[in-house]
């Protein structure tokens, strides 16, 4: 029997702990937390109305240094009809254990079996084709790579995929062939060597700044710190990789909506700028990148957006909602 809990969000939400085996730091688990669509009534029952997304499931993933919490974006699809689920990856926010390196990986592909878990936790089978709901693919950042290049190796098991700023190219284009193999060589001989902390916490300081008094947020900062968490050797040759097999070109048969901001800003400092802005990544790199996901993909531009297309300010949040919805449910949805 499947021992879905109450999760930590509270209201709709529940939890399912995975078993993922043991490496050498112990126990490995990751989280999938779901958030299920309300009964109809019984005058759309009788009626026979249908919400528009009743045959979807969505599965989420999160980006680097964090996890998921956003329970409006999970409400965004239940009110539609869907069925949403989202992963933490193990040794992130919910599956992070005592002793584990958080998030610390040396190979992509090792979430396969993380994302499998998943799908056979929703009732899809581990290879995610034994169902005959349709199923969207929805990831962050460090989770839109990870979902990229699953969806790639896995053509035809999604229907559609969308990416929140996926992280698809360094923030060094240039030069990433060229640091690449001193990365490389640095993973194999000293694997958990730690990189300088770049980051001066001014991305989660733009957000507190944005946040809607009617959209409220809860973060729970020892899984979503305020300085992202620290970037190994083994971790950053595994993500450079990544990168390198994005712009090879990828062949993901389901269309695409990737969404960014229109334009980034550089944190060396902080200035109003960095709240209407993406200042995590280069998003031009990344919108020439999209283009080789596969033959089906849009670009959405959100002026005023945050890293985080759902976290930024009100109007470019709403204006974000309203493109996801015109995507897969108006008249430009290709799915």
């Amino acid at each position: 029997m499947v021992d879905w809990t109450p999760d930590v969000l509270g209201d709709e939400f529940e939890q399912l702990t995975l078993d993922l085996g043991e490496d050498d730091q112990g126990p490995v688990v990751a989280t999938l937390v779901r958030a299920l669509p309300a009964p109809s009534s019984w005058w759309d029952r009788l009626r026979g109305a249908r919400r528009p997304l009743e045959n979807v499931d969505v599965l989420y993933v999160h980006g680097w240094s964090d996890y998921f919490f956003q329970k409006r974006l999970a409400r965004f699809w239940t009110s539609r009809g869907a069925r949403f689920f989202a992963l933490d990856l193990r040794k992130y926010g919910r599956s992070l254990r005592d002793g584990q390196t958080p998030g610390y990986i040396t190979d992509l592909r090792t979430y396969d079996e993380d994302i499998a878990a998943a799908l056979d936790g929703m009732g899809r089978g581990d290879d995610g084709e034994h169902s005959t709901r349709k199923l969207v693919l929805l990831g962050h950042s460090t989770g839109g790579l990870t979902l990229s290049l699953w969806a790639s190796r896995h053509p035809d098991v999604a229907d559609a995929v969308i990416l929140n700023s996926p992280w698809l190219e360094f923030q060094f284009a240039s030069v990433r062939s060229a640091i690449a193999p001193m990365v490389e060589l640095t993973a194999r001989l000293r694997p958990l060597e730690v990189a300088p902390q770049v980051d001066l916490g001014f991305y989660t300081r733009a957000q507190q700044e944005v946040v809607d008094p009617d959209d409220p947020m809860e973060v729970n900062l020892k899984w979503r710190p305020v300085q992202t968490m620290a970037v190994y050797a083994g971790w950053l040759s595994a993500i450079l990789s990544g990168h390198n097999t994005v712009a090879a070109g990828l062949s993901i048969s389901a269309p695409v909506c990737v969404l960014l901001s229109a334009r980034s800003a550089t944190p060396t400092r902080w200035s109003d700028e960095l709240t209407r802005a993406d200042s995590v990544l280069v998003v031009d790199d990344i919108a020439r990148a999209s283009l080789k996901l596969g033959s089906t993909v849009t670009v959405e531009r959100v002026d005023g957006a945050l890293h985080d297309i759902f976290l930024s300010r009100h109007d470019a949040r709403e204006d974000a909602y309203r493109r996801l919805a015109t995507w897969v449910t108006g008249w430009r949805a290709t799915w």
